[in-house]
């Protein structure tokens, strides 16, 4: 069980971001996206599904974009098929450092919120978030991706917990390494994938409104 929580969702704070602006509810979804099956869909709300829905469009635009391929292939000569998950942590980090830039509202405040979020709809959270939740307050996973101390406490957990051998407690020096390359490629990716999600939703919301005035 330990494995999978550690290396389900590792962008928690990219996906929450991005989110920021939506119902409380499509926030939750877009946390939960890689803890709930489809087939569990019918267990939660219409909000929260279109949350889960918005996580897994915002992971296949990252995937396939070329700017985060070429962090990827940096690391893939030392860190494999793992190179994906690395860059994830690698991009919340810089997301974390440089919140200001990206919001108004405090990091401290804005994990505050997300903390409270997850305590309110405990009882809807699948039981590995629900284990994983006090762990992750505890330590303040969000606020501490900013700090180098905090990347290195995430990569040695998921080495740790991982069946196979991972080599992830060595991405910190990684990062070290390629820091400046990493940052700029994390700033000139972000602002598409806001750029992204935004068009998304507009999207979104005429396919509904056209769906509302056919009926």
């Amino acid at each position: 069980m330990k494995s999978y929580i550690f290396f389900t969702i590792v962008n928690y704070l990219a996906h929450l971001y991005l989110s920021r602006e939506d119902d409380k509810e499509v926030m939750l979804g877009n946390f939960l996206g890689d803890f709930v099956k489809r087939r569990d869909f019918s267990n939660y709300s219409e909000k929260i599904v279109e949350g889960i829905e918005l996580h897994h469009q915002i992971d296949r635009f990252t995937d396939q974009h070329h700017i985060v391929s070429r962090s990827k292939q940096r690391l893939r000569p030392s860190f494999r098929h793992y190179s994906s998950v690395i860059v994830d942590i690698f991009y919340d980090h810089f997301l974390a450092l440089h919140w200001h830039k990206f919001s108004d509202l405090p990091l401290q405040l804005f994990t505050d919120q997300v903390y409270q979020l997850m305590q309110d709809y405990f009882v809807l959270l699948p039981s590995r978030t629900q284990y994983m939740l006090p762990y992750m307050v505890k330590d303040n996973w969000l606020l501490n991706y900013s700090k180098m101390q905090g990347i290195e406490r995430v990569f040695d957990g998921m080495a740790r917990r991982s069946s196979f051998k991972s080599g992830m407690e060595k991405a910190p020096l990684a990062l070290q390494a390629g820091y400046r390359e990493y940052e700029k490629e994390f700033m000139e990716f972000f602002p598409h994938l806001i750029d992204f999600v935004r068009e998304n939703k507009v999207a979104g919301e005429s396919t509904v409104k056209n769906k509302q005035k056919s009926e």
